[in-house]
């Protein structure tokens, strides 16, 4: 069932997915963001509404790539230690570009704070804050995050234990995906339309769960299991679009259109170089070298935006109010993000592959 080449719309949607989310922290974040909307206020304010909803392609992919990972177990039951040592190799595979990034990020904020006061810089970070980010705990404690997007890598973890749990805690997969019908539903209608949720698993794993019915529906060796994957996963969709009688929550429907594409597309490699030229080719590439450093990216952006708005304010570009010189400081924030995330990707994710138990 695993795959060995890559897969072009996986490769992609990560590259789409944390692009989209480095340009909302952009839109969002400082002084920089603020000059920038009002340069651009149609592209800017739409970033700042709608890029966050990225985040549902990253949730749907997670689930879709989770179930690829413990599936393998299939034939074989967990058994208790089986299953604590996936859940700790999990966050071993989180962990070490996770600290880096949040390292780094502590530094850029204790800089940034000599010149800029503002509320995204947060206050000097505590032991007990980074303490509670290094056990993914920060949400649940309530305290503020250090770093833009690190909340979405402690929830990451919760889903893909709670997945692992599952697994273990049901006999067939035929029961196992009528649970997920079921919490699934719930999520997307309920849960995950209560901010008092959103540190916990439940709130997400609506998204998640179709993730995880569109790898069954499309991979799972069995048929049966395959078919009804695929009936719980149109299903959850009809939910959908009755449930905008009452209210339109587009996440939902864009959650639902991910997993749909990884079911009709999700095993699709590389188009053939023999076949590709020029700037198709030169394309494919790109989206093949930065979908590994798609998560370093992610984990890195925020402390570069912090600088970003140091040298806006420190140099008194700010004082022009320059749309211009915003958003060509806003490209320089994507360009060294891209370079930070080659090196942490080569330096610290690679290597920390190995630590496993």
């Amino acid at each position: 069932m695993k795959q060995a080449s890559p897969l072009f719309l996986i490769d992609l949607l990560k590259v789409f997915a944390a692009l989209v989310i480095i340009l909302h922290h952009l839109s969002s974040y400082g002084h920089i963001a603020e000059d920038a909307r009002a340069f651009l206020p149609s592209v800017m304010n739409f970033l700042y509404e709608y890029g966050r909803f990225a985040v549902q392609i990253f949730l749907v992919m997670a689930g879709y790539l989770a179930t690829q990972s413990l599936t393998r177990f299939a034939n074989a039951k967990f058994s208790s230690q089986n299953l604590l040592r996936v859940i700790i190799n999990r966050y071993l595979r989180l962990f070490a570009p996770y600290i880096a990034a949040l390292i780094f990020t502590i530094l850029c904020a204790w800089i940034t704070r000599f010149w800029v006061n503002d509320e995204f810089v947060g206050q000097q970070e505590t032991m007990g804050q980074f303490l509670a980010h290094l056990f993914f705990l920060q949400g649940i404690l309530g305290l503020d995050s250090i770093s833009a997007g690190v909340w979405y890598v402690a929830i990451d973890w919760q889903l893909y234990s709670v997945l692992a749990v599952l697994l273990i805690s049901f006999s067939s997969y035929q029961a196992l995906i009528w649970f997920l019908s079921i919490i699934a539903t719930c999520s997307l209608l309920y849960f995950n339309r209560s901010n008092q949720y959103e540190a916990y698993f439940i709130y997400f794993i609506g998204s998640y769960s179709l993730g995880v019915l569109a790898y069954l529906a499309k991979n799972f060796a069995n048929k049966k299991i395959q078919g009804l994957a695929k009936f719980v996963l149109i299903t959850i969709g009809v939910i959908i679009a009755i449930s905008t009688l009452h209210q339109l929550w587009l996440r939902n429907f864009l959650a639902w259109f991910v997993a749909i594409a990884l079911l009709i597309w999700g095993n699709s490699i590389y188009p053939s170089s023999s076949v590709t030229h020029g700037l198709k080719a030169s394309v494919l590439r790109a989206i093949a070298w930065a979908s590994p450093r798609s998560y370093c990216a992610f984990l890195i952006h925020f402390a570069f935006i912090l600088l970003a708005n140091t040298i806006y304010i420190a140099s008194g570009m700010h004082a022009h109010e320059s749309g211009l010189i915003a958003i060509g400081l806003m490209f320089g924030v994507m360009v060294c993000s891209l370079i930070a995330a080659s090196y942490m990707y080569r330096w610290v994710e690679i290597p920390s592959a190995k630590l496993k138990i």
